[in-house]
């Protein structure tokens, strides 16, 4: 099984990927910042068309890299558009769902599925889809944040902010709802829609909501000339 070793944490995450002989490791496209010399690098959409348009509507990339080690070992180096923080996830019978830009990369023998959410994907903040990580036998996820990573207990009842959601154990059953008493309420919050988590599971959050933060910055920019 491929081994992460996730440094210039956490603002500045890079995730090292070493690989046994004919090892190889799954990432998403455009992860790639360096490998050795002989790792091969294998380009296709998973899941067939279908798979890659599902995929690019929900904000991800149409297609995915698969990196093997010939003829010896080899390592890859793998990071995030945005600055933040990584953590692997060691895999569960249960599996994860991710947000879908938080999916970096995985070992291979993790299935990675696009799901349409519905309408509770789409006002999660998440997108129409998300993704689902699950795999019979041992396995791992890489995921990243726009800042930092913090891990949460839910022990009944935790509600989230829909922006600063990761990932979370496929075990626990959420639902999306206002923040205040009302969308007026919500709104004048400043909040917007929360998720509501029930069960018993772990839920992984971001520090920064990426949204807001590119509205803030985007206030601050100057117009556009014509």
């Amino acid at each position: 099984m491929p081994h992460f070793e996730i440094g210039y944490r956490p603002a500045h995450s890079l995730a090292k990927v070493s690989l046994q002989p004919n090892e190889s490791v799954m990432a998403e496209s455009g992860a790639m910042v360096g490998m050795s010399t002989n790792v091969h690098m294998q380009t296709q959409s998973q899941g067939g068309l279908m798979g890659g348009l599902k995929r690019m509507f929900g904000g991800e990339s149409f297609f995915r890299n698969t990196f093997t080690a010939q003829n010896g070992p080899g390592e890859v180096l793998l990071a995030q558009a945005l600055c933040g923080d990584m953590v692997v996830l060691e895999m569960t019978p249960q599996g994860y769902l991710i947000q879908n830009s938080a999916y970096i990369a995985s070992s291979l023998d993790v299935q990675i599925e696009t799901q349409t959410g519905g309408f509770k994907g789409f006002f999660s903040g998440a997108g129409v889809f998300i993704l689902k990580a699950t795999s019979q036998q041992p396995g791992q996820v890489l995921v990243g944040a726009f800042g930092g990573i913090q891990e949460l207990q839910c022990d009944g009842n935790l509600v989230i902010d829909t922006g600063h959601l990761v990932a979370w154990d496929a075990s626990l059953t959420y639902k999306i709802a206002k923040s205040g008493a009302g969308w007026i309420a919500s709104y004048l919050s400043g909040e917007g829609l929360v998720c509501d988590f029930q069960g018993q599971g772990r839920i992984w959050i971001q520090s920064r909501n990426p949204s807001e933060y590119g509205q803030s910055v985007g206030a601050m920019l100057p117009p556009r000339k014509g």
